[in-house]
């Protein structure tokens, strides 16, 4: 069904150039008869993305067998051990890196009854500062094993309806809406490669442990690096990962919205909030991501009477990366992450400065592009007496409605 569905969206993409070619030509009615196709077509399309998505989330929810799940993870440790590659299918990576929706906790090889300590400091603890940002657990991810390319077409404008008095329009041709305007959004693959470095007494755990660990590692550093470029894109001047902040479609026209701000303050909140979406609705969905820094400003904001905050903010206990901010009746959850720049601590200059970003983060599209390998090399850092983990990945995104997100911009001088 997988394949089936790349087949129909890669049908529909043709479908959709030759209707662009056709409106272009003004052959309008060859134009709309295409549309027709490109709309039953998705119809088609949908169910059998309800079918994959329904298998995905069996998958993702079923219940691994410890018995089976451990024999697995002897097997991968004792391959890692001998410093051969392990392979992981994107659905085993998809169930790593992402939280299922109908879930509150990550659910990897690394937690739960699987792998359990064989004794005292077998745990190897981890160091604060190296979170990982939510926003990894709540976009929208694709399996898109196969394939060097996934194009998304998105609405940006639909036709209004025309009125007209009934005895001035009858017998006479009536006036044409105006077409709707159209996007694609391109996800293609960029490589990923994640680099963690681990003491080698990790060795002396059995082979099941030490693949648990070497495993969530990896998946950590995968999951910190591709937080960065769902925000930011993947640092190039033209970007094959496209970030929230760098969203393009295929004609080179942002899919984002821009708010310019001056400073954190008591509007800018609300100025997000109405920034996002048309004139007929708020974000019910929407989160607010920024730096923390960003978020202290907030916290140390008051009123006129100095000792009341003008924010209350409420960190999530299960989380601490994720809280609520509120302000009399406004509650707006929100995300914290160093990959976005701050607001705070930004002076003006001769570029403007995108800073924290506010939407619903299943308007960005994560696509997996084939299999995760990770492997064990013991000779970059063997004076260290030091482990190296490393990891290969081919990942893409872009956002995929269109101003599904509004950045929060600090214009340049002048």
């Amino acid at each position: 069904m997988r394949r089936k569905l790349i087949d129909l969206k890669t049908q529909r993409t043709a479908l959709l150039e030759g209707a662009e070619t056709l409106l272009k030509e003004g052959k309008r009615e060859e134009y709309r008869a295409e549309m027709a196709k490109v709309t039953k077509m998705n119809e088609e399309i949908k169910d059998v993305e309800d079918l994959v998505r329904e298998q995905d989330r069996k998958f993702l929810g079923k219940a691994a067998d410890p018995a089976e799940e451990k024999d697995k993870a002897e097997e991968r440790g004792n391959e890692l051990m001998k410093g051969h590659e392990v392979t992981f299918s994107p659905l085993e990576v998809a169930k790593a890196l992402f939280v299922p929706k109908h879930t509150e906790k990550s659910v990897t090889l690394a937690t739960g009854t699987m792998a359990q300590p064989t004794g005292a400091g077998t745990d190897i603890r981890d160091a604060l500062g190296y979170g990982v940002g939510a926003i990894i657990d709540q976009v929208y991810v694709q399996d898109l094993n196969g394939m060097s390319a996934y194009l998304e077409p998105y609405v940006i404008s639909e036709p209004d309806a025309k009125g007209a008095k009934v005895t001035t329009a009858a017998g006479t041709a009536r006036a044409a809406s105006d077409d709707p305007k159209l996007g694609v959004a391109k996800i293609a693959p960029y490589e990923l490669t994640t680099t963690s470095y681990v003491d080698r007494n990790i060795s002396k755990l059995t082979p099941a442990n030490y693949y648990a660990k070497i495993f969530a590692m990896a998946m950590k550093s995968m999951r910190r690096s591709t937080v960065g470029m769902i925000f930011n894109g993947d640092g190039q001047s033209t970007n094959d990962m496209f970030g929230v902040k760098t969203a393009k479609n295929m004609a080179g026209s942002p899919i984002y919205a821009s708010l310019d701000v001056e400073k954190v303050g008591p509007d800018l909140l609300t100025e997000l909030m109405f920034a996002y979406g048309g004139d007929e609705e708020l974000g019910g969905n929407c989160r607010l991501y920024l730096n923390k820094k960003d978020l202290l400003a907030l916290g140390k904001l008051r009123g006129t009477n100095e000792k009341q905050r003008l924010f209350d903010i409420v960190p999530d206990a299960a989380n601490p990366n994720t809280g609520t901010i509120r302000e009399g009746g406004t509650i707006v959850p929100y995300s914290i992450s160093s990959k976005l720049t701050a607001l705070s601590t930004s002076q003006k200059g001769s570029s403007a400065i995108q800073t924290m970003v506010y939407g619903d983060p299943m308007n960005y599209e994560l696509g997996l592009f084939g299999p995760y390998t990770v492997r064990v090399d013991e000779s970059v850092k063997a004076v260290e007496r030091m482990l190296t983990i490393l990891g290969d990945a081919m990942v893409g995104g872009n956002l995929i409605v269109d101003k599904g997100f509004v950045v929060a911009t600090l214009p340049a001088n002048g």
